[in-house]
């Protein structure tokens, strides 16, 4: 006899069909690849594992981990890093740094990429004299690193080894969550702070006219003794000017770890596509390295068409 005419069992199959999908929805943390990304700049790598970090106006804000091959956070506890894309603010996806995150864990880090609230134009254009709409993302990003220390042994990271950065906007928002003591969510764990031990940033966005707001100025929070640090920026990027500014009062104050690599000819958010995805990941590889936070040689291979980072002279 058919399934056809056994209505009985198309019932049945259809209930348990229609929980099974209720059940999964209710899971925050799902399998590897579960969400195939909806194009964007990780398209050509596998989703992470998804968390919630925290709930913010009303909605879940969620980060994807990438786990080292043959991981156990019960015995086993390595570097963590977090990096935040970019999107003016307003946008952007965890795609962006899909690819980054699989590779440096496979280099043996616990590696995540967080998402964060964003204000459209009209809920921006209610805020209050003064305040912009960049700060509700600074307090998301610091939340996202708290929630990812306070779970160091669920996921297996030393809490006191956590590198930060982003893109563009991403860049902004990991310094400000690090730099800055304020812009906290009450809600956040008291104890657990945002200090980092490196950052990796990939033209941060240091907006010239952030002094409208002094939240969110980065110039305003500037001190020596900033973690090591390697910025990416093409010698064509607009952005690059509000770095320059920032990069000039680093130095007056006296620091000295910051390793500023050019990309000759390229403007704003060259690192996202190949050949120079590969060369700046090549050469944060080779940071951490120094560091001390990863070990052996980079395993992605320089391209062959021979593009090349050119460490800033100001830098050295």
């Amino acid at each position: 006899m058919t399934l056809l005419h056994k209505p009985r069992i198309i019932l049945g199959l259809i209930t348990a069909f229609v929980f099974s999908i209720a059940d999964f929805s209710s899971i925050r943390a799902q399998a590897p690849g579960a969400k195939k990304p909806q194009g964007g700049l990780g398209v050509s790598a596998p989703a992470g594992k998804l968390y919630t970090y925290k709930e913010s106006a009303g909605k879940p804000r969620n980060m994807e981990i990438y786990f080292p091959p043959n991981h156990n956070p019960a015995t086993s506890k390595v570097p963590g890093l977090i990096l935040f894309h970019g999107g003016s603010w307003s946008g952007g996806s965890l795609g962006q740094f899909r690819i980054a995150c699989e590779y440096f864990a496979s280099r043996g880090m616990v590696c995540a990429t967080a998402e964060y609230q964003m204000l459209n134009k009209s809920q921006a254009s209610d805020l209050p004299v003064g305040e912009t709409r960049k700060r509700v993302c600074v307090s998301d990003a610091k939340s996202a690193i708290r929630w990812f220390k306070q779970h160091a042994d669920e996921l297996g990271i030393d809490p006191d080894k956590v590198i930060t950065g982003g893109g563009s906007a991403g860049g902004h928002i990991s310094a400000l969550a690090t730099l800055n003591p304020g812009l906290n969510d009450p809600t956040d764990p008291t104890g657990i702070d945002t200090s980092v031990v490196a950052y990796l940033w990939f033209n941060p966005a240091f907006a010239t006219d952030d002094d409208q707001d002094a939240e969110i100025d980065v110039l305003r929070f500037i001190h020596p003794d900033l973690a090591p640090a390697i910025i990416f920026f093409g010698d064509k990027d607009p952005w690059k000017k509000g770095w320059d500014v920032a990069y000039s009062k680093w130095k007056s104050v006296g620091n000295k770890q910051i390793d500023l690599q050019i990309a000759p000819g390229q403007s704003h958010s060259f690192f996202n596509k190949d050949p120079w995805q590969t060369v700046t990941l090549v050469a944060a590889d080779k940071f951490l390295v120094e560091l001390g936070l990863i070990a052996g040689d980079p395993t992605k291979k320089m391209p062959t068409s021979g593009e090349k980072l050119v460490q800033d002279d100001a830098a050295e």
